[in-house]
This record gives C-alpha cells, structure tokens and sequence, in this order.
C-alpha cells in the first residue's frame, strides 16, 4: 500500500539498480511490460487450449458412461433464480477485489490510478488466473496494467506484492477458521482424507510465513540468496547470475519497503484484511446458492467451510483452472450434498458461475482505464466530501489541503 504523502516514496522510489538490466542497458516500463504480457498470452493461449480438451473429455465421458441422459435431466430442473444469485455473489467478488486496490490507491495521495484502472486490474487477475498453472499469471498481468496507469515497475511491483501478501493472508486465515470451526464435521463426514486439505493448509501457511520473512527479515533473505545463487554459480546450474542476484538484493529489499510502509498504517490494513475476508466469502458460499437451484437445502456454514476446502486444493494443483484437484475436491465435499444424480450438474453450473463465465467476461474489462488523471482516487472523494451539506471547506482550488495537479509519469 502507498504512503500517505504527495510523493511516491515508499513505493515510487526506485532504487537505481532495479532500472538497469543485465548489462547495463535501461529498459523501460513500457518494453518489461510488453514483454510480460506477451508471455502471459502465450501461457493463457495454451492455458485455453487445454482446458478446452478437457471439457471435450468430460463431454465424452458423460456419453460413453451412460450418465448423458440423467445430465441433461438434472440441468433441465434447475431454478435460475438461485443461478442468478451465485452470479450475484461472484459479482461480490469482483467487487471487493477493487475495493481491496482502492484502499491502497486512495491512502496515496498523489496516486495517478483510478477505479476503471483498477478494475482493469481486477479482471486481468482474474484472466490470466484462470488460464495459467497455480494462477501463476495474474500476478504478472496485474503489475503491467499497474504500469500502464503512470506508476513505474517498481511502484507496480510492489503495490501488487502488498496486496497478495494481505490476499495470501485473508486465504490462510479464513481456511484456518473453518478447520477449527468444523475439523469435527469433516472428519465425521469425509473420513481420514480431510488430512489432505489440512496437509494442503500447511503448505499454504508456510507459503505465507515465507513472505513475511521476506517482508520482515530482508537482510537474512539476502544473505541466504545469494550464497545460493554463489553455490548454484559454481556449480553451472544458473545461467543468468546478475539476474538473480537484481531479484535478491533489489527486488527483496524493494517488496520489504513497500510492506513496511503499509503495516505502519494498520487501520488501512485491517480494512484491507476485513474487504478480502469478505471476498472470499462471496466466492466460498456460491455452491451453496447452487445447491438451492437443484432444490436441495444445506447448512450455511458447512458450505461455506466445504467452498475454502475446494479452493485451497485446486490452487495447489499445478495445471490451469486447478484441473483434476477442483474436480476431486467438488465431488467429495459436495458429492453427497448433490446426491449421485445431481453431482455432474452441480459441479458444471459451479464451474460456469465461478470460472468459465468470469474468465470470458473479463476480457472486455481489460483494457479499461481512467481517463482524466488530474485528480487521484483521494482527492475526488475529499472533492465529493466538500460538496456535502455541513462541510467547512468550500475552496475550489484544494481539497483537504491537496492541491490538484496531475500526476508525472515516471
């Protein structure tokens, strides 16, 4: 998240380093960015692709199972009005994704990003998420948009890195409450293979522990990089050294500002963690909408801990779209809630709800973009705040003490 001041320091510095290439060559924000897109294409291209057949396989299966005709029956009967409304809840999502940027974008004053930039962001994530291995394409994605609002790789970099830590963060903990709130439950109901999740929670936990040491202890990171990469030179296993060593003594040290900056406001950050708690609530509680399209009554708060366990299985596999661990994990935490001839429908409408449909439907979002950067996000909500009846300050040439003038790219 950006300091609270006219200047980009915390973010927008860039340390000198971080500019130069292996080499000694500068390469701009515009040419790393379209480098990385093009690359994120290529993957979401192939992500695509793949995915494709695998619904082609699927297909198959129905018909040379049998199972075609009691599909079609079980899609016939369902009621749109409860489709509708898990449509509705990823809409809540997508929402509340933006607003979780927004926090960071309106605490920086001087900001040049806007809401139609960030939901360009949003939907990029959601994209190139959806379409590559372990989501690992959003991130990417992301920072290039970042760039193309006025920030430079740095500020991008690090704002999207806050960001995942605080989603990384909200994932973990929600995963944690339902296990304790229904660890009973499971294993009542799944039997002993409830240990995978709490296996794949673990592995989560020391995914997020790792960035917090990254965040935390910069300089022992740095220590331990690059005896690695001094291990790894000598041995011929890396074959690009300065770039590695740019990642671990720059980038490093340049996430670390960034997160340090931000944990200093933590009224910001509690309503970063409370806006990302709520999104994946929007997401977890969509199956049990979909349970209700297919007539069938379930408790809340079983589908609401069963959703979490899904998704932190699927982002462990490593193909797109989390195949073969979403499929395994849908049917058995909600297999028996579906019954054995609604559960291949269920699980289509799920995925059109929160995977197909989204990943088609972000892609008009993606080149949205703000189109008048006179002003930043804090300076049109303090504008809107002097407008309203009772406030004290009617100047027209400031607002809340900030002048307004555009923001100068980098």
């Amino acid at each position: 998240m950006p300091k609270q001041s006219g200047q980009h320091e915390s973010l927008g510095h860039t340390n000198p380093k971080l500019k130069m290439g292996v080499g000694g060559s500068a390469p701009t924000a515009k040419s790393m960015g379209n480098d990385d897109e093009a690359e994120n294409k290529a993957k979401a291209a192939r992500g695509a692709i793949f995915l494709g057949i695998v619904v082609v396989a699927y297909l198959l299966f129905l018909i040379f199972t049998g199972q075609m005709i009691e599909f079609i029956a079980a899609l016939g009967s369902v009621d749109l009005g409860w489709v509708a409304l898990a449509c509705l809840c990823f809409v809540s999502y997508f929402v509340f994704g933006v607003m979780a940027y927004a926090i960071a974008v309106y605490i920086d004053h001087d900001s040049p990003v806007g809401i139609r930039d960030l939901i360009s962001v949003e939907a990029s994530g959601i994209f190139f998420g959806n379409l590559t291995p372990m989501m690992a394409g959003a991130v990417p994605s992301q920072i290039v948009r970042l760039t193309r609002t006025g920030l430079d790789v740095g500020e991008a970099s690090a704002t999207q890195f806050t960001r995942f830590i605080m989603f990384q963060f909200g994932v973990v903990l929600f995963a944690a409450i339902m296990l304790v709130a229904k660890l009973g439950f499971f294993f009542d109901t799944y039997g002993d293979i409830v240990m995978i999740n709490v296996i794949v929670f673990g592995v989560h936990f020391l995914e997020l522990a790792g960035l917090f040491i990254i965040c935390l202890c910069p300089k022992f990171v740095m220590r331990v990089g690059n005896g690695f990469i001094r291990f790894s030179s000598k041995r011929g296993w890396l074959k690009n050294k300065e770039k590695w060593h740019d990642m671990v003594n720059v980038q490093v040290q340049e996430f670390s500002d960034a997160f340090m900056t931000a944990a200093k406001d933590l009224p910001s950050m509690g309503l970063t963690l409370l806006v990302t708690m709520l999104q994946l609530a929007s997401f977890y509680m969509i199956p049990w909408f979909v349970l209700h399209a297919f007539g069938i009554n379930a408790d809340f708060l079983n589908c609401l801990a069963a959703g979490s366990m899904v998704q932190m299985v699927a982002t462990a596999v490593p193909l797109p779209g989390g195949t073969g661990g979403t499929e395994g994990s849908f049917f058995m935490f909600y297999g028996g809630m579906f019954g054995a001839a609604n559960a291949s429908a269920g699980f289509i409408v799920w995925r059109l709800v929160t995977f197909f449909g989204p990943t088609f439907l972000a892609v008009p979002l993606l080149g949205m973009k703000s189109r008048n950067r006179s002003m930043s996000l804090y300076q049109r909500v303090q504008r809107i705040m002097r407008r309203l009846p009772g406030s004290k300050n009617k100047s027209t040439g400031a607002v809340g003490g900030v002048t307004f003038r555009p923001h100068r790219k980098k």
